[in-house]
């Protein structure tokens, strides 16, 4: 069987692991041949031939002996104009980077048909757990209703350290820095972007549909304060920072990310530590659940070599739910329950509740819990970026179903 030679951009955390899992990969017929790195100095964990390091990508993508371009860098700009000249130039890509994904879709798609070369990406949405390749091929049918889950492990486990193990939130997040889990610069998970990048993925080969994350609620968990905990232990509850994209008809859909209130009975509320766990719903089949990890060098390492090994079978995705007519359209035409703490911004007057339900004042702080729409939380995001706000979401789709 012949053998792909891997051109390997960027080796990090993710590419170093990459590495040792080709290499000792007995069945999967392929050799990193080389590696564009930022500096040829830097040490590393991992040993690799010097001469297989390079600073510019241009001399993987022009080499003819490489025939496969696999993109693990944080760039996302950066990545997509690699993955672009990889494709142009007949090599297939592999790619980890949700960014760069979520926001160059129909140009990707675009440019795989032009070019006739393939671009893989299960390992861009939830770390080790299969889930695009799930949608595209097993969940190919207008029955799904939705998809809903964890997709970020880093504020997974900062949120099961809170309260599985009563520390404090900021004790929790330099847990997960320390372990790798967390970035330094931890924004991009706590903030609830990355899981929007996710979604953005998950809900074009879920429903056929490409929505622009600019166009999306996200809203994260920098902000969650001891009072919010308190509530949530008080009614039996966890927090976890949720992503979901639900069909409401077969002309409307819609998607946001939010913290929410997890009861026991539900399958995420288990989903600890740096685990992801995404709930399918069908209307024939009810509800699919799957589980992996989602943070760490390893567990993205098998996706990518999933990846890899599906290229060889000449494996490529169809977007076959995009050919669908008619399509749903997005909306954020919807209402939601929502509980929302603050201290010193005014949220009572400051957003246009449809209802209140529930009312608590005290001299620290205030929290409204009421009904208002989700184009209006959209329209009001500046006001609710303040450091003295916490929004946490109540479900409502197909609770009915649920109990």
């Amino acid at each position: 069987m012949e053998q792909i030679n891997i051109g390997l951009v960027g080796f990090g955390t993710v590419g170093q692991a990459l590495y040792e899992v080709v290499s000792s990969a007995r069945n999967a017929h392929a050799a990193v041949r080389r590696i564009c790195v930022r500096s040829l100095d830097k040490p590393r964990k991992v040993q690799v031939p010097a001469a297989l390091l390079t600073t510019d990508a241009a001399d993987i993508v022009n080499d003819p002996d490489i025939s496969l371009v696999v993109e693990v860098i944080d760039d996302p700009e950066a990545a997509y104009r690699i993955t672009c000249d990889a494709l142009r130039a007949g090599k297939d890509v592999v790619s980890g980077n949700k960014a760069m994904i979520a926001r160059h879709l129909p140009e990707l798609i675009e440019l795989q048909q032009a070019t006739g070369r393939a671009l893989l990406y299960d390992a861009s949405s939830c770390g080790s757990i299969p889930v695009i390749r799930n949608l595209e091929e097993y969940y190919d049918n207008d029955l799904l209703l939705e998809v809903k889950g964890i997709l970020n492990g880093s504020s997974n486990y900062i949120l099961s350290r809170v309260f599985d193990h009563g520390e404090e939130y900021a004790d929790a997040l330099a847990r997960a820095q320390k372990l790798g889990f967390a970035e330094s610069d931890p924004t991009h998970d706590i903030s609830g972007n990355d899981s929007l990048n996710k979604l953005v993925i998950i809900t074009l080969h879920a429903i056929g549909v490409y929505v622009p994350p600019k166009d999306i609620f996200v809203y994260g968990i920098p902000t969650l304060r001891a009072e919010d905990i308190r509530y949530a232990r008080e009614k039996g509850m966890k927090i976890k920072l949720v992503a979901q994209v639900v069909k409401l008809s077969d002309a409307k859909f819609t998607m946001f990310v939010m913290p929410e209130f997890v009861a026991p009975n539900r399958y995420i509320y288990a989903v600890d530590d740096e685990y992801n766990g995404v709930v399918i719903r069908g209307e024939c089949y009810d509800r699919q659940f799957m589980f992996g990890k989602g943070a760490g060098g390893r567990p993205t390492a098998s996706s990518l070599l999933s990846d890899i090994t599906a290229l060889r079978h000449n494996y490529r995705y169809e977007y076959k739910k995009s050919g669908f007519t008619p399509r749903p359209e997005y909306t954020a035409d919807v209402t939601l329950k929502i509980y929302a703490r603050y201290e010193h911004t005014d949220l009572r007057a400051g957003l246009p509740w449809i209802a209140v339900n529930e009312e608590y004042r005290c001299d620290e702080y205030r929290y409204v819990i009421g009904e208002i729409r989700l184009s209006d939380l959209i329209t009001a995001a500046p006001l609710l970026r303040a450091d003295d706000i916490f929004l946490c979401n109540f479900p409502r789709f197909f609770a009915d179903r649920d109990d």
